[in-house]
């Protein structure tokens, strides 16, 4: 497969991208007791200490001393030549980053390459939905997770949000290729660069008073941040293809979860923390995730921006409709309604009654001849939707895409 531009990371990875990517995410509001077992993760066992208190350490020591040492925009621009898993590192690099990136790109011992190979065919024959759900119920979602918006907003990816919903799309796009983990693929290259940028926000986004006025921690990304940013991913993706009733073979579905319980390892989450089944995952993900959701001045703000990515194809004029239809239809009123996304008399219907007879039509459950009215004028639009032009308008050229570690924060939000 070749290098992903900008361009076909954004077709085939999703609308906007998973917009958090694996960002700081996390309750805003007092969260519950930690009560999750270890038990029930993937390790079977673990100290069970409170992720909301436990970071990524080694890391976090790693890139502050790169930062203090002034070395980062040196190893920026040799790590622009890592693109494949089993490529050597470059040359040049300092000697405690490379030990540690050598360390963090190995699978884990328990990865299973059978149970990826199959995951592979579950996002071949699910790769649309898979875009409007990463984009969606994702990417939209993040911005109603309090301390991942405001993480984002003041950290330097808010300074340029094409920008960086490219590079947290990549995610999204390279865990649904067929060589993924495989050497000649990029998954884990984006995981351990991101792993090393979360350490960079880390590091610097405390040195910003404007976060630190609104936000209710002192480190942001821990590791329950990064757990809940996960559930906005794999666990809220099935959940919605459950809601449509696309059928799931029951491997392809342990497979799609494994590849993820994959990326959250190689994104520096402890495995005590990922669970090890989809109960699992929805036991945790409502302690998590579902009670921490709220709007915020910077979470309206970032919406608004995704919804207008669309902008430079048609003024706005049919793709933020578009865009906030779908928002709506997918996280609900409650949330669209938090984001001040206006109600659309034209798009709102046809989203509620049309979709899912539109998802049988696909999955080859309902002919396209007896489906409703409704969704025969709209089949058309649902097709183009799934190819919306907000994955071209983010494309700036055919360059390849590279997750740096941060130097700044946001530069429009100074001291």
């Amino acid at each position: 497969m070749d290098r992903p531009s900008r361009r076909n990371v954004l077709v085939a990875g999703g609308t906007l991208g998973a917009a958090g990517a694996l960002g700081a995410a996390a309750p805003a509001r007092a969260a519950a007791r930690w009560t999750w077992s270890p038990k029930g993760s993937v390790a079977g066992a673990g100290e069970g200490a409170d992720p909301r208190g436990v970071w990524d350490p080694e890391a976090d020591r790693l890139v502050a001393s790169l930062l203090d040492r002034g070395e980062v925009p040196k190893v920026n621009r040799l790590l622009r030549t890592w693109t494949k898993n089993g490529q050597p590192l470059p040359g040049g690099l300092p000697a405690d980053l490379r030990d540690f990136m050598e360390r963090a790109r190995q699978l884990p011992s328990w990865a299973d390459r059978g149970k990826l190979a199959t995951a592979v065919d579950f996002n071949e024959k699910r790769g649309l939905y898979l875009g409007v759900t990463y984009g969606f119920a994702s990417g939209m979602m993040s911005t109603v997770i309090p301390r991942e918006a405001r993480a984002v907003y003041y950290s330097k990816g808010g300074a340029d949000m094409r920008d960086r919903i490219t590079k947290t799309a990549k995610l999204g796009y390279d865990i649904g290729t067929s060589n993924a983990y495989r050497p000649d693929g990029e998954m884990v290259v984006t995981c351990v660069k991101t792993r090393l940028a979360h350490a960079g926000v880390r590091h610097l986004l405390p040195r910003s008073g404007h976060w630190s006025r609104v936000a209710d921690e002192k480190v942001p990304i821990s590791q329950a941040d990064m757990m809940v940013t996960w559930h906005s991913l794999p666990t809220t993706v099935m959940r919605n293809l459950v809601k449509w009733k696309v059928p799931i073979p029951a491997a392809e579905s342990e497979a799609f979860l494994h590849s993820w319980q994959v990326a959250a390892h190689m994104l520096g989450i402890r495995d005590e923390y990922i669970p090890k089944s989809w109960e699992e995952a929805d036991s945790q993900a409502e302690q998590v995730l579902t009670p921490i959701l709220a709007p915020t001045p910077e979470g309206i703000k970032l919406a608004d921006m995704l919804l207008n990515l669309g902008s430079t194809i048609d003024g706005g004029v049919l793709s933020k409709p578009i865009l906030g239809s779908l928002t709506r239809y997918v996280l609900g009123d409650e949330i669209a309604d938090w984001l001040k996304i206006r109600r659309d008399p034209l798009w709102d219907p046809v989203f509620e009654t049309a979709w899912e007879p539109f998802i049988a039509v696909r999955e080859g459950l309902l002919s396209l001849e007896k489906a409703p009215g409704a969704l025969q004028k709209a089949y058309w639009a649902f097709d183009e939707i799934l190819r919306l032009g907000a994955l071209l308008v983010l494309s700036e050229g055919d360059l390849p895409i590279s997750i740096q570690i941060p130097v700044t924060n946001n530069p429009n939000y100074p001291g």
